[in-house]
């Protein structure tokens, strides 16, 4: 399951969907917007646009790849578009497996590659 959005992302929700009796693990990473960058200015938002579905594309093919590396049992990818405020929730990724191990590295490896894949724009203040 992947999905594109604008409104806020509720993230145990989309979390608990992926609970399945045959699996061990259920691993999450929820992210949010931080209040500085990477250089110690303060952020006022950011904003992530969606030309075109690109950003459902990107989602679509990193679930591929993450199933066809590990054997999960589901994956749930969630990104909001649009602009986003301080704190409010970006990304969630959720992935379940039989094992905890594919679970922490299909998790961690979906996270680099959507970071790397969808270019969010930051407004820092002057």
């Amino acid at each position: 399951m992947f999905e594109v959005r604008q409104n806020p992302i509720e993230a145990h929700s989309l979390i608990d969907r992926l609970k399945r009796e045959t699996s061990g693990a259920v691993v999450s990473f929820i992210g949010s917007v931080r209040g500085y960058s990477a250089n110690g200015k303060r952020v006022l938002f950011v904003e992530a646009e969606d030309d075109g579905g690109v950003v459902e594309g990107e989602l679509e093919k990193v679930a591929s790849e993450i199933q066809g590396r590990w054997q999960l049992e589901d994956v749930a990818l969630c990104h909001r578009i649009g602009r986003i405020g301080v704190g409010e929730t970006i990304l969630v990724v959720a992935v379940a497996a039989a094992h905890r191990q594919e679970a922490f590295a299909a998790c961690q490896y979906a996270v680099d590659r959507i970071k790397e894949r969808v270019p969010i724009r930051e407004a820092l203040e002057a």
